[in-house]
């Protein structure tokens, strides 16, 4: 089996339409119906409708409420709204990589086991480990199959600079999980 990857030089949500535009390509391969993508304001899984169309089914990930600040929720409802009315779903859950254990490290300044595996995945870059994450999560919320291949997104802070074709499972079975492929993620990072 031969395949390609694309290289961005570096990160960032410069990269957003090539990322996306690369996916539409794979899409086109076959295999694959279901692409995750991560979006705090929506705008990055507005930008994935408009590319991918009908290729494929979004699951759009967001933060939790309270991420930036307490009990506020990032992507506005009217934002939800109309993802969700052109046929999207829309997840809102604790992190798979920074729940509990990130409250740990904040209160008691030592690192659990999650955020170790956070930082290992940032060695590929922050959008590998977002997409892992997001695949993660997607599957614990019954919107991506475990064991069946889709392309999971992520990004670095804005946008998304990385696409993976994974096999999700879910977090307490995070080690069924397989990255497949390398669609493209930045080179320098």
């Amino acid at each position: 089996m031969k395949r390609t990857g694309l290289y961005f030089e570096g990160p960032g949500p410069e990269n957003t339409r090539a990322a996306l535009e690369a996916v539409s390509a794979r899409l086109e391969k076959g295999g694959i119906d279901t692409v995750i993508v991560p979006s705090c304001s929506g705008r990055t899984a507005l930008a994935a409708l408009e590319v991918l169309g009908s290729k494929a089914r979004l699951v759009v990930v967001t933060h939790v409420a309270g991420f930036d600040k307490p009990n506020v929720q990032e992507m506005p409802e009217e934002t939800r709204k109309a993802l969700e009315g052109k046929g999207a779903s829309v997840f809102t859950g604790q992190h798979a990589f920074g729940g509990v254990g990130r409250g740990i490290r904040n209160r008691f300044a030592t690192y659990q086991i999650d955020e170790i595996m956070a930082g290992t995945l940032r060695t590929f870059g922050q959008g590998t480990k977002v997409a892992v994450e997001i695949a993660l999560m997607a599957a614990d919320a019954g919107l991506a199959r475990s064991g069946k291949d889709c392309v999971s997104m992520g990004g670095t802070e804005e946008g998304v600079d990385t696409a993976l074709v994974v096999a999700p499972a879910n977090s307490f079975r995070f080690f069924d999980l397989k990255v497949r492929e390398v669609i493209c993620k930045p080179f320098m990072f």
